[in-house]
């Protein structure tokens, strides 16, 4: 039986979106190829709020995310972390030589506008990496307090991890003047798992060319450069069925229309959270909650792993704590193409489960 995935990534994929992915192939130097990318790039600006170049990556988000660390740092990283992600991020600078130094809040929490004040005033970093949205905790970053300390520091490089909020959340990446935005293809765009993407400013690029050692396959300069210079294509042979399938999903994104698609994660977040303060705790800050997923306090202390298995046999799944939350917490997402009736339908499932578990 296939389990319908309420889980934060990889999500539940349409079959059209599937059926892309079995595109005949083209030649990766074709005209055809420069073509589909350039479409997604343009796709991409209008999603992203952005007039900055877009670059795609074979590979998930850690990838551009390791590549935007180790291009864009001369001096120093200010990696903020809010959780597993955060935390991954500045693994990267420490894997890869980079002096960084990790500012981390407590689970369930925010970074906030005064921690990035408080750092960058020491004129020590020249790069800012901060999570968007924790998938670990369901909390989102305040971006737009954030932006007014970061424009304070023109001269900062402000990398920005919305895997797990882009397409799901509105990220206006030029006016809240984002350097590098990274995604991936699999949670709020809907995809299967295998591609990431970017936006990233001429202020990064310029600024990663400083850089001696940028490594070579998620080197932003070249991968830049090639955009620019051959006509949308890139310096490895790239996922085109990945690439067919986003084309797609871009012009579906479209027609439902930017705002009614963040209007529609919202109105699940909102049913979701509402269903966990009536049943059980929610985890986290709730000034900062998340639109793609909700970490709930498992207050009634059922197991968690025999919960799974319940919902798997009538064809769902939802994902267990993160970490040190594991069994503590359970995480219900609610990103891409899920509606909130389909939302309803789980809770309800749910619902019935425990009356049988939870005496």
């Amino acid at each position: 039986m296939h389990k319908k995935l309420f889980i934060p990534g990889p999500v539940e994929v349409r079959e059209g979106v599937l059926s892309k992915m079995a595109t005949p192939m083209i030649g990766h130097r074709s005209k055809a190829a420069s073509t589909l990318q350039k479409n997604i790039s343009e796709k991409l600006q209008k999603l992203m709020y952005t007039k900055n170049e877009i670059l795609l990556s074979t590979s998930s988000g850690s990838g551009l995310m390791e590549g935007a660390i180790r291009s864009c740092t001369n001096r120093k990283a200010a990696v903020f972390s809010i959780g597993a992600f955060g935390d991954r991020w500045y693994k990267m600078a420490q894997a890869n030589g980079i002096p960084a130094d990790k500012f981390k809040s407590d689970l369930g929490r925010a970074t906030t506008p005064k921690m990035v004040e408080e750092a960058l005033k020491t004129g020590e970093y020249d790069v800012v990496c901060i999570t968007h949205n924790e998938t670990a905790t369901g909390i989102t970053n305040p971006v737009e307090e954030i932006s007014k300390v970061m424009k304070r520091y023109p001269e900062v490089i402000w990398c920005l991890d919305a895997v797990s909020s882009l397409g799901g959340t509105k990220i206006e990446v030029d006016r809240l003047g984002i350097d590098i935005c990274i995604t991936s293809s699999q949670k709020c765009l809907g995809l299967p798992p295998g591609l990431a993407l970017c936006s990233v400013s001429e202020k990064a690029i310029e600024a990663a060319k400083k850089v001696p050692h940028r490594g070579l396959y998620f080197d932003y300069v070249e991968l830049y450069q090639f955009v620019k210079e051959k006509d949308y294509q890139y310096p490895s042979t790239p996922s085109l069925s990945h690439m067919f399938a986003l084309d797609y999903q871009l012009d579906c994104i479209m027609e439902e229309g930017l705002d009614a698609r963040f209007d529609r994660h919202y109105e699940m977040a909102q049913t979701v959270r509402e269903w966990a303060k009536k049943n059980f705790e929610l985890y986290s800050d709730e000034r900062y909650l998340s639109n793609t997923v909700t970490c709930i306090t498992n207050t009634k202390n059922f197991s968690f792993s025999d919960l799974n298995k319940r919902l798997g046999e009538k064809g769902y799944a939802i994902s267990n704590g993160y970490g040190e939350l594991k069994e503590k917490t359970f995480r219900i997402a609610h990103m891409a193409d899920t509606s909130n009736e389909e939302i309803k339908e789980l809770l309800s499932t749910i619902d019935e489960l425990l009356l049988d578990m939870v005496k």
